[in-house]
């Protein structure tokens, strides 16, 4: 394991996915990953966690507003288009259908806004979570590990780790990693246990940052707090469900290496088989955690069942 003043190589990368491979441990052919450690019985309890009837939404509103500006890949925001409209039905553009109506359609990436990566969105050299080729993603889309293949299995006992708050700050800075201890140890001072199966979701402040100061600038592919590298390992050991967050790409950036992008990406999703969230709006539901010190919920977020599709726009739900 480095330093925090290390540079990662490539061989610690690679030593890192063949030591927290889960290849094979849910069959040759699985393709949910760490949604199998969410049990009937999970679900269960999860839903015994409501018990205010208080509803969160996690999802920022998909619109021309935010959070991508151009900076990463091609990725744009959600262009909204008015297909037919009350404007049409007045001037009697409609008659011969003998209905008046509005419609509307979307043209956005799936991965601009609130979202899931599917486990076919990052590869490991030539592989893909389970083992499957990287080429088994190809211009007709994901024949393995494609989002619609987990389409039921997002629910369970959600668990928000407010970092920032612990850290007694209102955003961690760009480029603050955080580290396995201070997970322990935000869980602790919460007064909540991180267990298998679990979604967890932690809370960095910056995406607050932004929508405070009115720019998005720098969010998408930019300086940004998150998880250090070596929680990779806290991942594998908890065996939780998912991991989110309230940033762009949930790991620290500057990333701890000049030879990879996105080195964590590159463990937990193809080989730890992470069902990873990005992009969550937690303002709301961190101010009623920290007034009711309830750290546990109902969650569940099913992703759009976009057949093939390595990523999915969702609107996440917390419900206490």
């Amino acid at each position: 394991m480095t330093k925090a003043n290390e540079k990662l190589t490539l061989q610690d990368i690679q030593d890192a996915s063949e030591r927290l491979k889960n290849w094979g441990r849910w069959g040759a052919d699985d393709e949910a990953g760490t949604l199998n450690n969410v049990s009937p019985q999970d679900i269960v309890n999860a839903g015994r966690l409501i018990r205010k009837g208080k509803a969160f939404s996690l999802g920022l509103n998909f619109d021309s507003n935010g959070p991508q500006t151009g900076s990463w890949g091609n990725r744009f925001n959600p262009i909204h288009t008015m297909i037919a409209t009350g404007t049409d039905a007045v001037a009697g553009r409609q008659e011969s259908i003998k209905i008046r109506y509005a419609d509307d359609m979307v043209t956005m990436p799936l991965q601009c806004g609130t979202q899931w990566d599917a486990l076919g969105h990052v590869f490991n050299g030539e592989k893909m979570w389970n083992g499957y080729d990287a080429r088994l993603v190809d211009s007709n889309g994901a024949q393995k590990n494609g989002i619609e293949k987990v389409k039921d299995r997002m629910v369970g006992r959600g668990v928000l780790l407010d970092v920032a708050r612990f850290k007694g700050v209102d955003s961690l800075e760009d480029s603050y990693g955080i580290s396995s201890e201070e997970l322990d140890k935000c869980a602790a001072a919460q007064g909540v246990e991180i267990r298998k199966g679990d979604f967890v979701i932690f809370r960095t402040g910056h995406m607050e940052r932004c929508l405070k100061a009115g720019s998005w600038a720098g969010y998408a592919g930019g300086n940004s707090p998150g998880l250090r590298f070596e929680t990779a390992e806290w991942i594998r050991r908890k065996d939780i469900a998912a991991i989110c967050a309230d940033t762009w790409g949930c790991e620290v950036r500057p990333n701890e290496t000049d030879v990879a992008q996105q080195p964590w990406h590159w463990v937990v999703i193809p080989m730890i088989g992470i069902t990873m969230g990005e992009i969550f709006y937690l303002k709301e539901l961190a101010e009623d955690c920290a007034q009711d010190r309830v750290y546990e919920f109902f969650f569940c977020a099913p992703p759009l069942p976009i057949t093939k599709a390595v990523g999915s726009p969702i609107n996440p739900m917390a419900i206490k």
